[in-house]
This record gives structure tokens, sequence and C-alpha cells, in this order.
């Protein structure tokens, strides 16, 4: 049996969901899609400054899982600007972590109580008990 996926906590939400190449029709284009973990992954390393590990620690994953979305992340969004696709950012198995400690589900918005366990972050499992 496939171990479950961890939901990774997201620090921000992405401001939009969709960038196009100018100048080529929506039904002309093909996509890439990037989930939001990724985007958050290539936030804090990329655009913040954080190291890899400091990256995965606020995440609340291993050093290894942000090494690989940071590279599956980078692939797609040169994918997308070499070739000229439009990116697409939705998905994921995330936790939404906002101000003052409350957390929030990715997928259903659900609130997340906080645990008081090692990492006093959201529980483990979205409330609306969705697996990928």
């Amino acid at each position: 049996m496939a171990r479950p996926v961890k939901p990774k906590l997201v620090g921000e939400a992405p401001r939009t969901d969709y960038f196009k190449p100018r100048g080529i029709p929506f039904n002309q284009l093909e996509e890439v899609a990037l989930t939001i973990e990724e985007l958050e992954a290539l936030r804090l390393v990329d655009l913040e400054g954080m190291y890899q590990e400091d990256a995965a620690r606020e995440m609340g994953v291993s050093r290894q899982t942000i090494q690989r979305m940071i590279t599956g992340a980078r692939a797609k969004v040169i994918e997308a600007l070499v070739a000229g696709k439009a990116l697409r950012i939705e998905g994921g198995n995330y936790i939404l972590r906002e101000d003052f400690g409350r957390y929030r589900c990715g997928r259903c918005g659900g609130d997340i109580p906080p645990r008081s366990g090692r990492r006093g972050r959201g529980g483990n499992a979205p409330p609306c008990d969705s697996t990928g």
C-alpha cells in the first residue's frame, strides 16, 4: 500500500493562478500545471533566498522533498517560458498558514486546529480528508 501524501505548509496563497504568453489565443495554448506547494518552494528558495534546509523546515518537509519540488517546479516554469505555454497554478496537497497561528485546508478552506506536537503546527490531515 502506498504511503499517504503529507500536506505541505504554505505561507502565502498565490496572488494569481494563471499566466499566459501575449499574442497567443487561449484556444491555441498548451498549459503547464504548477502546484501551490511547488510555487511556495520556489518562493522560499529563489525569491526569499532561503537555504533549502530552512525552506524545508518552513514547509514541514524534508530537504530532499524541497529539492525534488524545486527541481520539478523550475523545469515546469522554464518549459512554459521557452515553449510559449501558459502556466496554470492550482492544486496540490497543502495547508495554508495564516496569521495568528491559524491553518486552513488548501482544498476545502476549512479550519485545521493547531496541535501541540513537536513543530506546533496544524494537524497532519486536512479537514476534507482529501489525499493527493
